[in-house]
């Protein structure tokens, strides 16, 4: 099950009062929207966007179903990158952003999403757009994969990683399916690592699948996007939350902040990220690589 992280501190942080409009820029399951909701009405509107058309209509119908109709909640398939497409300039009291991927994603075989399971090496957010994590690496030259796991994933093991996997392409191996590409993965650190390292080919595995995923959906691109429209998409003294899963999203996020508030476009930025408590982290393990960072318009 699904449970959206950090919760709490972004609705603290936010400070929703009924009447105002907002946008949740990356809707997934729709938890955090469920809670800005509770506390929009009554006359607030709330926006609500994502580019998954699978868990779109089904967060869509889970919110209808609890009294949420179009007059309060405007759900648009939509990549945040386009977050200039929603409404008019500086319409949002609030944004809020979860850059991380849904528990529902990743449990979903057919989705390739997670190393762990057998299902096809996929990993698009839309499967509808764009092209698969196994075509992609098809006609990938070593010094391309190598570089795209070091800039999106600080990959230590990245050059023969990225030599196996391309060496095993040019010898006429096909890898489709995410079985396949965790299992080269394992058996170049197992030559290199000692066999009980288990963890340290573990993370690889894990920032091997999280690079590629980045990729093929050219997600730095579309978070730097949505960053320089931001400022713009924000009523006067409007706030922006965002939560993101790994350093190279945490770096954008916080450069992006720091240089708006230099401009004078932003009056307030945190000076700290905001992490979740330990009792989430507890009880939610996917939790503990979250970082909470926010900013408050002039």
């Amino acid at each position: 099950m699904h449970r959206s992280i950090c919760v709490k501190e972004i609705m603290k942080f936010l400070n929703i009062v009924p009447g105002q409009i907002g946008l949740d820029a990356t809707l997934g399951y729709g938890g955090h929207s469920l809670e800005i909701l509770n506390h929009l009405a009554p006359g607030g509107i709330l926006y609500a966007i994502d580019v998954d058309p699978f868990e779109l209509s089904k967060t869509r119908e889970r919110l209808t179903t609890l009294g949420f109709g179009a007059d309060v909640l405007v759900i648009q398939k939509l990549n945040f990158s386009d977050i200039d497409q929603i409404s008019a300039a500086g319409a949002f009291n609030f944004v809020l952003a979860d850059l991380g991927v849904s528990s529902m994603q990743i449990d979903n075989p057919e989705r390739g999403f997670s190393y762990k399971i057998e299902g096809p090496l996929d990993l698009r957010l839309n499967p509808k757009s764009g092209k698969s994590a196994a075509t992609l690496l098809k006609t990938i030259s070593q010094i391309k994969l190598e570089e795209i796991f070091v800039v999106n994933a600080d990959e230590p093991y990245a050059k023969l990683i990225s030599k196996a996997i391309t060496s095993s392409i040019i010898q006429g191996t096909e890898i489709t399916t995410t079985i396949q590409l965790q299992n080269i993965i394992k058996a170049t650190l197992e030559l290199l690592l000692l066999k009980n390292e288990k963890e340290d080919i573990k993370k690889s595995c894990q920032r091997c699948f999280q690079a590629l995923r980045i990729e093929v959906n050219d997600e730095f691109g579309a978070l730097d996007t949505f960053l320089k429209k931001l400022p713009y998409a924000l009523a006067s003294g409007g706030r922006v939350a965002i939560l993101s899963f790994h350093s190279g999203e945490d770096r954008r996020v916080k450069k992006s902040f720091q240089n708006l508030f230099r401009e004078g476009i932003y009056r307030e930025i945190a000076t700290d990220i905001i992490r979740p408590s330990a009792e989430e982290c507890n009880t939610n393990p996917r939790a503990k690589s979250a970082k909470l960072r926010w900013a408050i318009k002039v």
